[in-house]
């Protein structure tokens, strides 16, 4: 609405029209003796712009020092007031992290897919879908803004594209495992610090729109070539350190995805949310699955306490019950003393419980184990050195 729609808005919404309330008025201001029937008509002219905060500074100070003194412009102001909170509710322009899946699922139901898309890939799906929406807000400044990264062992700063560049380059370890091309080309590097190293050197040679398009094209040919192999769900994905099934490294990578978008938001400072519940819970039993070996891992660096009995491959052993909360959470028993033990509530000696997101944010090493949020039990030792194991996932 221009400001000239503004004032007549603010004629038109007063409790009296027509030349009786510009007399009403005057009369009102000339018994308070503080403003004359000119100032009087041109402060009530403002009130429609006023009510819409779009007054200068000067013009708002000048209206609201009037309003007190003059009560048919303090009723009317109220009514302009109250018509643009109608017109204006304050709430998010962001659509909910539901509202894809939701118009998918809509969309789905009245017309299946031709190739439909298997569960354990739809978090990539969802999660490289949300950072694309968050991207095509950026304006060209922000695609300059530092992004801090930071994992248990250590953080470095990138800009914007070279976050992405990071994400293509370890996702481009799924597409050859898929059969697509490297991003990087023939003969680049297998880890993923390497690969990290030679994206984000080649990112400085192109702009944002290359670069953007270049990651987002190729997480839709893994999610495309992902559902013409659902049936390869086990399907090994080489990350030269490790190796991973299929629905496994696009779990991680869905994963990778929200933590770096999350990093990418609050440098820009704007708001995101986690992923949805279903997602969430994948990933959240994707990092659960991890820690037996990861605890064993510890072990054998010296870094979390010997194991308290002997035992036995698929023999009951000491066991962590590990409660999740929240609607992507859940219970897992994880064998303490070794990865191939029997975990059973019987052998239970210790408890531990965080909310699922809290969970999360300590796997990827953006909560430190001792400030996490989280309920405890039992063994002291053993917990703690669960704590301490799922920060250790984290990695850049």
């Amino acid at each position: 609405m221009s400001p000239a729609g503004g004032r007549d808005a603010g004629r038109a919404a007063g409790p009296v029209s027509g030349p009786a309330a510009a007399e009403d008025g005057e009369e009102s201001a000339a018994e308070a003796g503080r403003t004359s029937p000119d100032e009087h008509l041109a402060l009530k002219s403002l009130l429609g712009v006023w009510a819409l905060a779009v007054c200068s500074p000067e013009e708002t100070a000048a209206v609201e020092a009037h309003l007190p003194r003059c009560p048919p412009c303090a009723e009317e102001a109220r009514q302009l007031r109250d018509a643009v909170g109608l017109m204006h509710r304050e709430e998010s322009l962001d659509p909910g992290p539901l509202l894809r899946s939701r118009v998918l699922d809509e969309c789905l139901r009245r017309r299946p897919a031709h190739t439909p898309l298997p569960e354990w890939a739809a978090p990539y799906d969802a999660e490289t879908a949300r950072l694309d929406a968050l991207l095509r807000d950026m304006g060209e400044a922000e695609w300059n803004t530092p992004v801090r990264l930071h994992w248990a062992t250590g953080e470095r700063t990138l800009t914007l594209c070279g976050v992405l560049a990071h994400l293509g380059s370890v996702d481009g370890l799924v597409a050859t495992a898929l059969g697509l091309d490297d991003p990087l080309g023939p003969g680049a590097p297998r880890t993923v610090g390497d690969r990290t190293e030679t994206a984000v050197e080649r990112c400085r040679a192109h702009g944002p729109p290359f670069v953007r398009n270049k990651w987002r094209t190729q997480t839709r040919n893994i999610v495309r070539t992902a559902a013409l192999h659902a049936h390869e769900a086990d399907l090994p994905v080489d990350f030269a350190e490790f190796r991973r099934p299929l629905r496994d490294a696009l779990a991680g990578r869905a994963f990778a995805c929200w933590i770096h978008a999350e990093d990418i938001a609050t440098a820009v400072d704007y708001p995101y949310e986690p992923p949805a519940p279903e997602h969430l819970a994948r990933m959240v039993d994707f990092i659960a699955r991890r820690l037996p070996e990861a605890i064993a891992a510890r072990r054998r660096a010296g870094l979390a306490a010997p194991p308290r009995r002997l035992t036995a491959a698929g023999a009951p052993g000491r066991t962590l019950r590990l409660e999740i909360g929240g609607r992507g959470g859940g219970d897992w028993y994880i064998p303490l003393d070794s990865p191939a033990a029997l975990a059973s509530p019987e052998h239970t000696v210790a408890r531990l419980a965080l909310e699922d997101t809290e969970f999360c944010r300590l796997a990827a090493g953006h909560v430190p184990p001792r400030e996490a949020a989280a309920g405890r039990e039992g063994d002291d030792e053993a917990v703690g050195d669960t704590l301490r194991a799922v920060a250790s996932l984290s990695r850049m």
